[in-house]
């Protein structure tokens, strides 16, 4: 064989060699093995669904406008009670604003509460579970002075929790969302809307019967001394219902 045909047919095994090495290198995983019988295929990570959207409220202003006393008739979920603690004086906590506004919308005051207060929603129809890692609240709030607001939950056997997490500021109504895996609870006194004891180390967040919020402060009257507005409401949450 000569010197030449014998460059040629390296050449020509090079070649081949290296468009072999290129299809496998293409090839995509696993290709070319043979499955064995009766093995089954790994399912696919499934990724929990949200919690849904469990109630929203915009709350309804009085016929007159102006500002009156925070009452049922202010709420626009037909599927809501209104529960209203503490803030005590002779004119409670309030409902004004105007429906519609962005600037100003219809919203809770608590500027004339003589005491701490809260205000909370119940679904008639079912309990709201808060455990889930995506079950959260968005609210659209504002402050004035020292004043913040807190989310405050009630449980189906009657237990009140207040959560650490602050919200409000004096700038302008602003929405804020708290994701209620991110929250310290702590025991509280209904009657006196105030925390007791220490931070729980867990807290059952599986079965809610109310959810609001707590402003910790008494209201200062009118001007910018003091208070806590709330407007819009929107709570997300897995949902069971009420036997």
């Amino acid at each position: 064989m000569s010197r030449r045909t014998l460059t040629v047919l390296t050449l020509n095994i090079l070649v081949a060699i290296g468009a072999v090495t290129t299809l496998l290198a293409q090839a995509p995983a696993g290709a070319g093995a043979t499955k064995e019988k009766g093995a089954k295929a790994t399912p696919a990570k499934q990724t929990p669904a949200r919690a849904g959207l469990f109630f929203k409220e915009e709350w309804k202003q009085n016929a007159n406008g102006g500002e009156a006393k925070l009452t049922q008739a202010n709420v626009a979920n037909p599927d809501l009670d209104l529960h209203v603690y503490g803030c005590n004086g002779p004119e409670g906590l309030l409902m004004t604003g105007f429906d519609n506004s962005d600037p100003n919308p219809t919203h809770t005051w608590t500027g004339v509460c003589e005491s701490s207060s809260m205000f909370t929603l119940s679904s008639k129809t079912k309990f709201a579970d808060l455990s889930p890692a995506t079950a959260r609240v968005r609210v659209n709030a504002k402050t004035s002075g020292f004043h913040k607001l807190r989310p405050v939950v009630k449980t189906s056997e009657g237990v009140w929790m207040i959560g650490n997490v602050e919200i409000g500021t004096n700038a302008d109504f602003l929405v804020s969302e708290i994701n209620f895996s991110e929250v310290k609870w702590w025991r509280m006194n209904g009657k006196t809307v105030l925390p007791t004891g220490n931070a729980l180390a867990t807290a059952d967040l599986t079965s809610i019967d109310e959810f609001g919020f707590a402003d910790l402060l008494a209201g200062s009257g009118h001007g910018p001394g003091g208070w806590g507005d709330v407007a819009q409401i929107e709570l997300y949450a897995n949902s069971k219902p009420r036997q």
